[in-house]
């Protein structure tokens, strides 16, 4: 995808954005337990589309960064699969 082209993806994911070439979002939650829950809620999604994205726990906050590594770029893969993290 190029960047027009992820640009108007952005639109249909809240929060989501470029950076670094990775689409990432931070979601804050309520402590750390409601983080972890949240990270093994999104292994199960990212188990189910084989896409696995980065994601940093610091305390109540999680960051998840997408990137198809294969191919070196941000796709349609990344933004189904934020498009289902949107959804928990």
């Amino acid at each position: 995808m190029d960047n027009s082209q992820i640009n108007e993806k952005l639109k249909e994911v809240s929060g989501w954005e470029m950076q670094n070439g990775h689409l990432t979002k931070t979601y804050q939650l309520d402590d750390f337990n409601a983080s972890l829950k949240f990270v093994n809620a999104v292994g199960e999604l990212a188990e189910k589309a084989d896409h696995h994205p980065d994601i940093l726990i610091q305390y109540n906050k999680v960051k998840l960064s997408l990137r198809t590594h294969d191919q070196d770029s941000i796709t349609e893969k990344d933004f189904n699969l934020a498009g289902k993290i949107e959804q928990l």
